[in-house]
């Protein structure tokens, strides 16, 4: 049996209040999980930056 269909196993069984908090709690976690790949794009961005302003990096792209 899946973790999923364990999960649905546990729903079925769940008075409606438990159900609200555990769809807050996935939720959050989404939200979180979200949250985090932005902060490490942000953190890329900020590293790869200087990469990006070389004299070179300009001519490498400019035909496009």
């Amino acid at each position: 049996m899946t973790i999923k269909e364990k999960l649905l196993q546990e729903i079925e069984k769940a008075p409606e209040p438990l159900l609200q908090e555990v769809l807050n709690f996935i939720q959050f976690l989404q939200n979180k999980r979200q949250q985090e790949k932005l902060e490490i794009t942000l953190l890329s961005e900020s590293s790869l930056q200087k990469d990006w302003l070389k004299p070179e990096e300009d001519e490498a792209w400019q035909d496009l």
